[in-house]
């Protein structure tokens, strides 16, 4: 989950000139969009949909320099906040046990060992100024509240932290103050970056879970980091299902997933996959071609084989098919097979950008285990076809090899 501010939020570094000065822009809340410079991409071929304007756009012509690229190792310093009103119960320790290395692990596995996410937990508590109750802080979290707790915050870290150092910032709450609420945990972004030890801070993430916290639930927020966009559907009135875009298939749509491996299609964007991994099928016809499972780890020494295929449907719109199997991230998987799901880069975060295409809309699965039952079974099986409502593309599997890659035949009009 993300919030933003007007300066807008996550990143780190600290600041001993003008403090009083970056505390009360802080303060100043609104909301906004991260813009960020364009950096150009390699030429991906013609199914690499352009960015648009949406925030956290899936469009993978040009990355948002406003945020790091996961492509390198990044130093992540956790800082543990404690109240006037409570007496911590949990370590430091422990608390960063919760997170490390779990998800350092999910993003080395997601991303072939391309990207490596260090943790930098300080093993002490910072006093935060006022009670935790003072803040109001919720997942609807009002922008002054927030402000001040970030200013707080910020103010109370600033004299032992060297933000400098470090490429992600997270603040972890004292889970056991009577004022944090856990449905808080989000990313704070800033509009106009603030600057501290000489660095600009363009964002930090806010953590308020319970210890122990939700399964994954850092690997979300991290996502957010990387320009990835929330996939889950939040009803307007707040009641029914959240899960209904993209079930258990991607972590961005719930912590909870079974399947949580990050999309082939956010791997593309990500810089983890490249053309060389990615089947565009352009022409009208028929393509016939082999997927290895999304989150196989290659062979030692291996390079990555094909894992996504894309049709083009239109100047922002896919649709993407890739293999899903119980390995790596996506262990505890309930079901085995090929996905195919929309992409559209004009969607905002949290407006669809991604949606899983059931091919089995008349059954659910694994009703005990998943977020959303009914996609659970969306991935075709060997021998089933399906034609994609509104598209007229046909996606065949023809067969499955003792070694689990896919074979995969699409015909487009």
């Amino acid at each position: 989950m993300e919030g933003q501010q007007t300066p807008d939020g996550v990143e780190r570094r600290r600041l001993r000139t003008t403090a009083a000065g970056l505390f009360a822009l802080v303060a100043l809340a609104a909301t906004g969009l991260v813009a960020g410079p364009a950096s150009a991409a390699p030429a991906a071929g013609p199914c690499a949909l352009p960015r648009t304007d949406a925030h956290h756009s899936l469009g993978l012509d040009t990355w948002n320099g406003a945020y790091p690229k996961p492509t390198r190792r990044l130093d992540a310093l956790m800082v543990f906040l404690s109240f006037p009103d409570s007496r911590p119960l949990t370590a430091p320790d422990a608390l960063a046990a919760d997170y490390f290395p779990a998800t350092s692990h999910f993003f080395q596995r997601a991303s072939y060992g391309k990207f490596s996410l260090r943790p930098h937990p300080r093993r002490d508590w910072i006093r935060m100024p006022h009670p935790s109750t003072a803040y109001a802080i919720r997942r609807d979290w009002e922008p002054e509240r927030r402000a001040a707790y970030l200013k707080d915050a910020l103010a109370a870290a600033d004299p032992v932290v060297d933000f400098s150092r470090y490429d992600i910032v997270y603040l972890v709450a004292d889970p056991d103050a009577p004022g944090v609420d856990s449905d808080a945990t989000k990313v704070v972004n800033f509009n106009t970056p603030l600057h501290a030890d000489g660095t600009p801070i363009k964002r930090v993430v806010t953590v308020f879970e319970r210890h122990p916290p939700d399964r994954n639930v850092l690997a979300h927020e991290t996502g957010h980091v990387f320009d990835l966009p929330d996939l889950y559907h939040r009803p307007m009135d707040g009641k029914g299902d959240w899960d209904t875009h993209v079930g258990d298939w991607d972590v961005m749509g719930s912590q909870f997933a079974l399947a949580p491996e990050l999309f082939g299609w956010h791997k593309w964007k990500l810089g983890w996959l490249d053309r060389r991994q990615v089947h565009c099928v352009g022409e009208p016809g028929s393509s016939r071609f082999t997927l290895e499972p999304l989150a196989a780890a290659p062979e030692r020494g291996a390079s990555v084989g094909t894992r996504l295929a894309v049709v083009r449907t239109g100047s922002n719109t896919a649709l993407a098919i890739e293999a899903r199997g119980a390995t790596g991230n996506d262990r505890g998987t309930c079901t085995e097979g090929v996905l195919i799901y929309r992409v559209r880069t004009d969607a905002v975060s949290g407006a669809g950008p991604v949606e899983v295409i059931d091919t089995h809309p008349s059954t659910d699965a694994c009703f005990d285990r998943s977020v959303y039952p009914p996609l659970a079974d969306a991935p075709l099986r060997v021998g089933e076809t399906f034609t994609v409502p509104g598209e007229d593309a046909r996606v065949e599997v023809a067969d499955r090899t003792p070694t689990g890659t896919w074979t995969v035949r699409v015909s487009v009009p």
